[in-house]
């Protein structure tokens, strides 16, 4: 388990350098009393592990940029990808405030030579495209463009970025769509349209990446209860970590088909394969504690099956 006496931790990622597990973290002090207040206070940590479970904490990565700047209120989910070069590229969600007060959220990058001392380049690679997506004040509480997950095509023809974001049409609660991007290189992106379509159930599919278990491919994303669509609440849906079965990694996504896979009171949920074994272990970060506060922690990992077709976690 990930946690910090003086801080809360929550949305993470994960890297592997052959020999240790890094972990990528959202943090914020514990000094801000009301758990709500962290999210614009958000900052990248880090912290390394050869188990998965026991975790050694090493030097932060990022914090909010100086003013002005696309990042400069918080910095937050993203993903660690290593280029053929050796070097390493964190894309990560930088979010500022509109003059409206919206929140406004784009893709930045950082480079490493060694996953420990990161270096920001200047502005965003990527920002939504009102071609597909919902423009900014379109009736949601941000302009959502985050949670960047970049690998490599399967075919080797350059790289994809999934994000989460909403399409620009529909009823406003039912807007979440599986966002694109492409690059040749991973400095240089181009936004291109959704891989899935509005109308599916959810406001946004939060922290999104695929994996393929026992020859099954799934897009793994999460989703409050309070951010399901009308009709997903009124038949009794729950908010969670989420599982939707996949075609290939750039869809087709069965998200209508979507069911919750993550245990009560987690969230955030990541599938990790371990590096001797090729299985996958489940992580995700407590967000409610039987009590119902806050947790702030991550777990240790969990098995995963699947079972009918189906991602079962434990």
């Amino acid at each position: 388990m990930l946690a910090l006496p003086d801080s809360w931790v929550w949305d993470f990622w994960t890297a592997d350098d052959g020999e240790r597990y890094h972990l990528f973290f959202l943090f914020a002090s514990k000094a801000l009393k009301d758990p709500e207040r962290r999210h614009y206070r958000a900052g990248i940590g880090h912290a390394v592990s050869t188990d998965l479970a026991h975790w050694t904490r090493a030097g932060d990565v990022l914090a909010h940029a100086a003013s002005p700047a696309f990042d400069d209120l918080a910095t937050w989910t993203g993903s660690v990808v290593r280029h053929p070069d050796g070097t390493w590229l964190l894309f990560y969600t930088g979010a500022t405030l509109a003059a409206s007060g919206s929140n406004e959220q784009r893709v930045g990058l950082a480079t490493s030579p060694d996953l420990y001392s990161w270096t920001r380049h200047p502005g965003p690679v990527a920002e939504a495209d009102d071609r597909w997506y919902e423009p900014l004040d379109g009736g949601w509480h941000d302009w959502a463009f985050r949670d960047p997950w970049v690998f490599a095509d399967p075919d080797g023809n350059g790289w994809h970025m999934l994000v989460t974001a909403r399409g620009n049409t529909g009823p406003v609660d039912d807007r979440g769509v599986v966002g694109h991007c492409w690059s040749p290189d991973l400095r240089t992106w181009e936004v291109r349209e959704p891989l899935s379509r509005v109308g599916q159930g959810f406001g946004h599919l939060e922290v999104l990446h695929t994996v393929e278990v026992d020859g099954h491919r799934f897009l793994v994303f999460s989703c409050p209860g309070r951010d399901l669509s009308a009709a997903r609440r009124a038949a009794g849906a729950e908010g969670g970590t989420w599982a939707a079965t996949a075609g290939s990694a750039l869809g087709p996504y069965d998200l209508a088909g979507a069911s919750v896979i993550s245990p009560p009171g987690l969230y955030v949920g990541r599938l990790v394969p371990l590096r001797d074994t090729g299985e996958w272990r489940f992580l995700a970060f407590v967000h409610q504690t039987p009590d119902g506060g806050f947790g702030g922690t991550i777990i240790d990992p969990l098995p995963v099956s699947v079972v009918d077709g189906r991602l079962v976690v434990g």
